[in-house]
């Protein structure tokens, strides 16, 4: 007995290594830490150095822009602050200062101390790894501690294949792959979690040091709420050894402070800290943060997200190919009223099946004491509901994120494996059954559950694997709107050599090829994403525009087309068929899908230029409409604040349209003047033609374009 139990603690060493190994194999910088080089400049970072200077909001000054807008938290206004080079994407904002609204925790236990100790600052990717790894190894001390004390019989292989479920088959492998400021959080509260769980363990076991333990617990769970607030209704758990000794008959009030001091004193300063950023105990900067959304006037908690949630983190498989890495994202159901987004969420309860195998975890108090029976069930039965609160509460939220899951899974994974050790003890020999009496059964089981778990991790795998091919993307989307082209094209190239059959990654390279001026490249990889997924409503449209590079106009006209009948409402497709028809001199229905652009998108200026023009320039008879024409070349000038020459040269037209050829001459001046400062020969030549029908009282006419026609903006 005690070589084999030397032998499982030697084989436990190796395991948590490698599995380590591969966390800091994976580890990998997200979209945020990408563009910031200097680890000073992350977002905790900021922080510690705002804490540092005496204040509560980072050290990062508002560009002066974002402080002049009516509205800072419209999107669409706030959208230039967010991108490159300012990069303050999900930063709070709240009476001229900025603010990060992810927990402090990090800042307190990591980053500040080892700015202090070290003199340098940590990336979020390397805070992330040391979240995970403790916290792994937290998880594994705590298998360790039950294995000792309840199942001393489990073999060495069985113990390492828990510990590999541990570590792979809970969802960080997908956390590491993208590690940005939402990771270091969710990583923090993870660690912290499993550190209080520990504790708890400890408590129930140690009754002379039950209150200090308890202690413990409360505050490594009260710092994981500080990290991850959405984890306070898990502090039930705290109460476990509570409720243990006033069933023993014992006096509950020292344990009762030792569970809930600590976390109250953390959770009044939260409150404060909240009141002094915000002005809301109940606040903590989620509202006033620059997203993609308007957060401020949103519901972000309700009971009707509740169903979609639990099927996108519990029911929804992933799909499967045939092309590596195998593993697709699940199908979204269509969003109920109100609902965010969804980032790549996957069901647990399908994807990783060995968290089927905690419905085996009352074996591990079959057939013994009292006492035993007593502990495992109020230890085993409150981290059940710490897994029910925190599933519960993310549910509740207006978002789906594969992030979210990492508040409910490792907990739900070690109960998989504890049920695992449950069955293993169930099926052990006996004296009454002998050495050969179970032996089919417990092959049979241990099959199974080897099986599960063996798929669990995997998947967890493949799903990081895939994880990094959508990471690639997503950076070169950026680098593409940073003019960084050649650069982006370097990433969506590395995506399609992880996952040759990523229908976006064509599609992103397709537009980049185009832009660089490789058309017949760009159509390939357009035509290929067609081929993976012929439903991309975007991809028929920058086919379609392609095609029409190339003078191809009748198979550009299909292709947008195709694109309108998927998604009716795209305006940019809608302009472009506008171009196609009127460059084949389709005019009347290029006049309609003009004004189908204009009504799905206002302000869409390409198009009312375009709408513009034709209505100024086209007889009465075959749908010309002087007024509306100078009406929408007003707008469309003055919303580039009459900067752009064609723009004004079509105003100039809706001038002369009306007769007022007096301001027509006016306006094409100013065009011309535009035009010349800026270098554009052939607008000049094109303005001045018009400007000397003007001179003498004559309106434009239209004429069909040549086949080198692409829009008159």
């Amino acid at each position: 007995m005690k070589s084999a139990t030397k032998y499982a603690w030697g084989s436990l060493g190796p395991a948590c290594v490698m599995v380590i190994g591969i966390y800091a194999y994976t580890a990998r910088s997200g979209l945020l830490e990408w563009f910031t080089p200097n680890a000073a400049d992350t977002y905790y970072n900021l922080l510690v150095q705002g804490f540092r200077d005496g204040q509560l909001g980072l050290k990062r000054e508002v560009p002066p822009g974002l402080a002049r807008l009516a509205d800072p938290y419209d999107p669409a206004a706030n959208a230039v602050y967010r991108a490159l080079p300012d990069t303050m994407l999900d930063i709070s904002y709240y009476k001229g200062r900025l603010y990060l609204y992810f927990g402090i925790t990090p800042a307190l236990i990591l980053f500040w101390p080892y700015a202090a100790l070290t003199g340098r600052y940590l990336f979020h990717r390397e805070a992330v790894l040391m979240f995970c790894g403790i916290g792994f190894l937290a998880s594994v001390g705590l298998l360790r501690a039950v294995r000792s004390r309840y199942f001393p019989n489990i073999s060495a292989g069985v113990l390492v294949a828990c510990i590999f479920a541990l570590g792979l088959g809970n969802g960080i492998l997908v956390l590491l792959s993208q590690s940005d400021v939402y990771e270091v959080a969710i990583s923090c509260g993870y660690m912290l979690t499993m550190l209080s769980l520990a504790a708890i363990w400890r408590a129930l076991h140690e009754p002379a040091r039950k209150g200090q333990w308890l202690a413990a617990a409360s505050l490594t769970y009260g710092l994981a709420v500080g990290a991850r607030p959405s984890l306070l209704f898990g502090a039930v758990i705290l109460l476990v050894p509570v409720a243990q000794t006033w069933r023993e008959r014992k006096q509950v009030w020292s344990l009762l402070a030792a569970a809930i001091v600590p976390i109250a004193v953390i959770g009044l300063a939260l409150m404060v800290y909240n009141v002094r950023r915000f002005d809301d105990p109940f606040e903590f900067g989620v509202r006033y943060q620059l997203g993609g959304e308007r957060q401020l006037t949103e519901k972000l908690f309700g009971l009707d997200y509740f169903w979609f949630n639990f099927r996108i983190f519990f029911l929804k498989p992933a799909h499967w190919s045939r092309c590596f890495p195998f593993v697709r994202n699940i199908a979204v159901p269509p969003f109920p009223p109100g609902y965010g987004r969804a980032e790549n969420p996957f069901g647990v309860l399908t994807n990783v099946p060995l968290v089927w195998l905690a419905l085996a975890v009352p074996l591990a108090w079959r057939a013994r004491t009292a006492q035993e029976r007593l502990v495992l069930r109020w230890f085993f039965a409150g981290v059940a509901v710490l897994i029910v609160a925190c599933a519960m509460t993310a549910c509740c939220f207006r978002a789906g994120n594969f992030r979210y899951e990492l508040e409910f899974l490792p907990e739900l994974v070690l109960l998989a494996v504890v049920g695992i050790f449950g069955l293993e003890r169930a099926l052990a020999p006996t004296q009454e059954s002998g050495l050969s009496g179970r032996r089919i059964q417990r092959r049979l089981i241990r099959w199974g559950w080897s099986l599960l778990l063996g798929f669990s991790v995997v998947f967890n795998l493949l799903a990081s694997v895939e994880s990094y091919a959508e990471e690639d993307t997503n950076l070169g989307v950026a680098l593409d709107k940073a003019g960084r082209l050649q650069e982006a094209i370097v990433q969506y190239e590395h995506a399609l050599r992880i996952r040759s059959d990523y229908a976006k990654a064509h599609n992103n390279l397709g537009v980049a090829l185009r832009q660089t001026g490789k058309i017949p490249e760009a159509i390939r990889h357009y035509e290929q994403a067609l081929r993976i997924n012929p439903h991309m409503a975007d991809v028929h449209n920058n086919l379609g525009f392609a095609l029409a590079r190339l003078g191809r106009v009748k198979e550009a006209i299909e292709q947008y087309r195709h694109a309108l009948r998927l998604e009716p409402d795209l305006a940019e497709t809608h302009f472009n068929l506008g171009v196609a028809l009127e460059q084949i001199g389709r005019i009347p229905e290029a006049i309609e899908h003009y004004d189908q652009a204009v009504r799905f998108r206002p302000g869409y200026t390409e198009a009312e230029n375009n709408l513009a023009w034709l209505l100024a320039t086209l007889p009465l008879a075959e749908g010309g409409n002087p007024a509306r024409a100078l009406a929408l070349a007003r707008h469309t000038c003055e919303l580039t604040r009459n900067r752009v020459a064609p723009y004004l040269d079509t105003l100039a037209a809706a001038y002369a349209a009306v007769g007022r050829f007096n301001d027509a001459v006016a306006t094409a001046e100013r065009a011309v003047e535009l035009a010349r400062s800026a270098g554009q020969a052939q607008t000049v030549r094109e303005i001045e033609t018009h400007l000397d029908l003007y001179r003498v009282g004559r309106p434009c006419q239209h004429s069909v374009p040549d086949s080198s026609f692409s829009g008159h903006s």
